[in-house]
């Protein structure tokens, strides 16, 4: 018996993980909030019941009362660099002047250019294939760390996909991005807490960000 609930729950716990890349990360939902919330509930009774079964990549271990509030430091590994930036042509050429010194003679060189996107930066630590520890930029050098309030973003992974056909030494990695809010769903959150605080209902959910 007691397989058998783990393997049950190892399973809502994929399902649950699948349909949150399918919302938070494709934009591309396959079934409704309120069945969702079921299967969340659902793996919430078993857990409850089966306490013994609960990890830290569990889905229901993202949302809880105890966010960072006090951050410890953190030296990064690699200095988190800023981007610098110019409103001058002659600056843009002497940038491509100094990408060309630093490479072979005649190397063909391509540039891409996409928007930039001003949020947080974050960087994430996987080892074995789960998120350990999430930190600031801070100055470049040492950040926070703020762990548990990254769990609380659906887009970020507690554990890797296909987990086990990823090579040993690929599961240790860094990861580096920007926490951000669309402007629609910042509108969103605002008309739902408007609603909630209508009909006198509690904030169950955090506001959907983006990495």
């Amino acid at each position: 018996m007691p397989g058998k609930i783990e393997k049950e729950i190892e399973e809502l716990r994929e399902l649950i993980r699948e349909h949150d890349h399918m919302y938070y990360v494709l934009s591309e939902p396959v079934i409704s909030d309120e069945e969702y919330d079921k299967l969340i509930k659902k793996l919430e009774k078993l857990e409850a019941e089966n306490p013994t079964l609960i990890t830290p990549d569990s889905p229901t271990q993202r949302v809880g009362k105890d966010l960072t509030k006090n951050f410890r430091p953190v030296t990064h590994k690699v200095p988190m660099l800023s981007l610098a930036n110019t409103y001058s042509e002659d600056e843009l050429y002497d940038f491509d002047r100094r990408v060309r010194d630093g490479l072979p003679e005649n190397q063909n060189i391509e540039y891409v250019v996409e928007l930039k996107i001003d949020g947080a930066s974050v960087s994430l630590n996987y080892a074995d294939g789960y998120l350990k520890t999430a930190a600031t930029r801070g100055d470049g050098f040492v950040g926070e760390e703020i762990t548990a309030n990254v769990k609380t973003i659906k887009s970020v992974p507690l554990k890797l996909k296909n987990l086990k056909s990823i090579p040993f030494k690929l599961k240790d990695f860094e990861a580096r991005g920007e926490i951000y809010m669309n402007i629609a769903d910042f509108y969103n959150l605002n008309k739902e807490r408007e609603k909630r605080a209508k009909n006198f209902l509690p904030i169950r959910e955090t506001p959907q960000q983006e990495l």
